[in-house]
């Protein structure tokens, strides 16, 4: 794979730049989305609220994958990496809110806490160029 078959994409996240990271990167025919918390620019949406928090941080990430003309059908797996086990319910009501006609894969974790102590859902996902986007 050369290097041109590599994009990149960055978003409004304050941690890419200070970290070096891009939002998403497309390689071959894979897009995959970075870790994504319910951040726009220095505003956290959804403060206090896993399910919001999981909804729009699903939602960016979802923008980002739109960067490359795919949509919410192309995508084939998502992680949710959670603060407190609690929140299983609420995250796990957005993302079958979102994803369940699509069905990918996913991971749920619960993690012992993220940079800013106020994110409670951090999401990933990965999409396949070649999948039939709805």
């Amino acid at each position: 794979m050369t290097s041109d078959a590599v994009r990149r994409v960055q978003s409004a996240s304050p941690w890419e730049e200070s970290l070096g990271f891009a939002r998403a990167v497309a390689a071959g025919d894979r897009v995959l989305v970075a870790g994504t918390t319910a951040f726009r620019g220095d505003v956290l949406y959804g403060e206090g609220d896993p399910y919001e928090q999981a909804k729009e941080a699903f939602t960016l990430a979802l923008e980002a994958i739109g960067e490359f003309g795919l949509g919410i059908g192309s995508v084939i797996r998502t992680r949710m990496h959670l603060a407190h086990a609690r929140d299983v319910d609420a995250a796990g009501r957005a993302h079958k809110e979102l994803f369940d006609a699509v069905r990918p894969v996913t991971t749920l974790l619960v993690v012992e806490g993220f940079i800013d102590s106020r994110v409670l859902v951090s999401v990933e996902l990965e999409a396949f160029r070649g999948a039939v986007d709805s």
